[in-house]
């Protein structure tokens, strides 16, 4: 089971299985991503989650969702002081355990008060817990990017497929537009699959929400 993993190239690969010296030496970015559930909302129309053959086959698709207990243990020996970024981020959605990510991050915190983490969310979180979570992520988290991925609600659900319905859109911008109340940097992005003028007018939408527009590859 990777609970613990970093990126090179588009492979995914263990913390178990490299050291963050042997990631200096390799010229790989020192982000530590965690992986913590594969459930998640959302149906979306490009996300690989959704083939048999993917989640038999890929070593980020989990079995069973490892405990609190099981992903700090993980931490134990590593010194996060050299660690570029901390990254909530799976082929699930983060906030479907936000008390458990809340546990996490302050044990992360607590370690090293300096620990960049962030959370790569699809931004449903308030539906999904039934409250507003981002008070939660107060002193905690440093950055959330949360996927738009299009310009109106319609091709949003369209896009998304998300079991929230049409709705999901309007609670995707409110939540973005609370984080900023209580986490430094606040991204929204989008896969570069949808077109530039669905970018362009997507970078509209996050110039008035106030926060920054990223573009990131299909992968």
């Amino acid at each position: 089971m990777v609970i613990l993993y970093t990126v090179d190239n588009g492979n995914y690969i263990s913390l178990r299985n490299i050291t963050l010296d042997e990631m200096t030496a390799r010229g790989i970015k020192k982000n530590i991503y965690i992986n913590l559930t594969n459930l998640c909302p959302c149906a979306c129309t490009f996300c690989l989650r959704k083939t048999k053959e993917m989640s038999e086959s890929n070593s980020l698709w989990l079995k069973r969702e490892p405990t609190v207990e099981e992903v700090i243990n993980e931490f134990e020996n590593i010194d996060l002081s050299k660690c570029d970024e901390i990254i909530f981020c799976g082929f699930g959605e983060p906030t479907e355990r936000i008390n458990d990510l809340v546990k996490i991050s302050k044990y992360i915190k607590e370690k090293n008060p300096k620990a960049k983490i962030r959370i790569n969310t699809n931004g449903l979180g308030d539906l999904i817990n039934n409250k507003k979570i981002a008070p939660l992520l107060k002193d905690l988290i440093d950055t959330v990017s949360i996927s738009i991925n299009a310009s109106t609600e319609e091709e949003y659900y369209k896009l998304t497929q998300s079991k929230f319905g049409i709705k999901s859109y309007e609670a995707m911008k409110k939540f973005a537009l609370d984080c900023k109340n209580y986490i430094p940097n606040v991204v929204l992005s989008v896969v570069d699959c949808i077109g530039k003028n669905e970018i362009n007018a997507c970078q509209k939408i996050c110039d008035n929400l106030g926060v920054k527009l990223r573009v990131r590859p299909l992968e």
